[in-house]
């Protein structure tokens, strides 16, 4: 006996249900915001890495300038540089005009201040010497935790509050 197959009985679904769609698209929106969220600090770490190999290359340039000046590391004193002595000012003032091209080949800036000038809250890296221009600190504000500084002495870390040269024994 032969059968014959109705065609309307074997018709073959094609395509995808709305709710399949949904479903496809509502997991790759989510996807997308777990990766954004996390690209978002990792961002935030790149920067900070950046800000402490800026400082050690700032380190770097002051022992370098100490070495050629009999231990002493750059005053903040006078117009070229900083108001005072002993006082917190930005790198700016020190570099290039004390630490030039003899002792550091460019002088860098914080991530959000390429040029030097900062308009998102963050400054640029600063330098405090003690009176006697014989240590110092280096420090710069991280986006993740407090700021990170170094100290003449080879001491490094991080600190809530701004570090002063009284955290360097």
């Amino acid at each position: 006996m032969i059968k014959i197959q109705n065609p309307k009985s074997k018709i073959q679904k094609l395509g995808f249900t709305l709710i399949e769609l949904l479903v496809v698209i509502s997991i790759i929106g989510i996807l997308a915001s777990l990766t954004l969220a996390s690209y978002s600090g990792a961002q935030k770490q790149t920067r900070d890495t950046q800000r402490r190999s800026d400082l050690n290359q700032y380190r770097n340039a002051l022992e370098n300038y100490a070495a050629a000046n009999n231990g002493i590391y750059p005053q903040c004193t006078g117009a070229l540089l900083c108001s005072s002595c002993g006082t917190a000012n930005t790198v700016g003032n020190i570099c290039p005009s004390r630490l030039n091209s003899n002792f550091i080949a460019s002088c860098p800036h914080d991530p959000f201040c390429p040029n030097g000038s900062c308009s998102s809250g963050y400054t640029d890296y600063y330098y405090q010497n003690s009176s006697d221009c014989t240590r110092y600190v280096l420090y710069a504000r991280l986006e993740t935790a407090g700021y990170w500084y170094v100290c003449s002495t080879g001491k490094t870390g991080t600190k809530t509050s701004a570090p002063t040269i009284s955290d360097c024994p």
